[in-house]
């Protein structure tokens, strides 16, 4: 890989970008030539020739069609922090770099905003304002609880550092341990400690069901899941379980399968606020994650090693 590193530093780089505003940031970009392409069209003159390919946001569809028809592809530069649509399909010796760090602070804002909904019965009082009711009553409070972040990564300091104004303490698990960081093998002893736990992994075959019905039943009782990952990091079945008992509550931003069918039993579940998939989409989200995407393609375009590579799994 050095030595395609070397070589790069020396050329100009085609880049294919799938939007306008993609084609205006690399053209910021010294030695960068953005070239315009639309997803799921053929690509334009002169795009065989690129060396980079940006594919569109949270793209769904399999990439494998148009790296055939780019011989001189070297890497995939994404725009979002999950790389699992790519990981195994990307061709041999071509890098993968994803967009971390673009879109951890809206997350945790997202998963923020859900704990307060749920703690603060946001939903039970807007239910009583639709029906004409002055439903005064207690509620809980963020303050003083034990998040569990289960991902420690961009999104899990993202959110801890936003937790700990409302004075809620936060523990951060990662795939294995390091200082101030619990390993996931120590997840059975700490589940039951927590009164919500957050999930941030990234979707792997490892991380397939990692909230199982095992995980949920070492939850604390009336603790709250909230998942901000990827739908199937959590079984499904087993979620609707535990919901419909009443024992645990939920936040999902996302859902296995995903989009949610009309007839789910998600839509009814009790306990359950559900939204869909717009934990990063919100205002400004294009600039943060081609900032991140022209300061990866500059720094592999001079020859040094993009900082988000995947490598493996993640």
């Amino acid at each position: 890989m050095n030595d395609i590193l070397t070589y790069f530093a020396l050329v100009t780089l085609t880049v294919l970008v799938p939007d306008d505003f993609g084609v205006q940031a690399l053209s910021q970009v010294d030695g960068v030539r953005p070239v315009r392409y639309v997803p799921g069209e053929p690509l334009p003159s002169g795009a065989r020739d690129a060396e980079v390919l940006i594919p569109r946001f949270l793209a769904g569809t399999d990439p494998r069609e148009v790296f055939a028809q780019l011989p001189n592809l070297k890497l995939v530069q994404l725009l979002s922090a999950g790389a699992e649509n790519f990981i195994g399909k990307v061709p041999d010796g071509v890098l993968l770099s994803t967009c971390r760090g673009a879109h951890g602070g809206s997350t945790a804002e997202w998963a923020i905003g859900a704990l307060l909904a749920i703690y603060r019965d946001f939903l039970v009082f807007e239910r009583a304002r639709a029906e004409g009711r002055w439903d005064y009553h207690l509620t809980d409070t963020l303050q003083d609880k034990k998040v569990l972040i289960v991902g420690a990564g961009d999104l899990g300091e993202q959110l801890k550092r936003r937790l700990e104004p409302f004075d809620a303490t936060a523990t951060l698990v990662g795939r294995t341990a390091r200082d101030g960081v619990h390993g996931q093998d120590e997840l059975p002893s700490l589940l039951p400690e927590f009164d919500a736990v957050v999930v941030f992994v990234p979707m792997t075959e490892e991380t397939r069901h990692l909230v199982d019905a095992k995980f949920l039943a070492a939850m604390k009782d009336n603790a709250i899941l909230v998942n901000g990952a990827r739908g199937p990091v959590v079984d499904t079945d087993a979620l609707l379980a535990e919901l419909n008992s009443g024992r645990l509550r939920a936040a999902l931003d996302v859902t296995d399968p995903e989009p949610l069918p009309a007839d789910h039993p998600l839509w009814t579940a009790p306990g359950l606020l559900l939204t869909p998939h717009v934990a990063g989409s919100c205002t400004g989200h294009t600039q943060r994650a081609y900032a991140i995407a022209a300061s990866e393609i500059s720094r592999y375009g001079a020859g040094e090693r993009p900082r988000n590579l995947v490598n493996g799994l993640y």
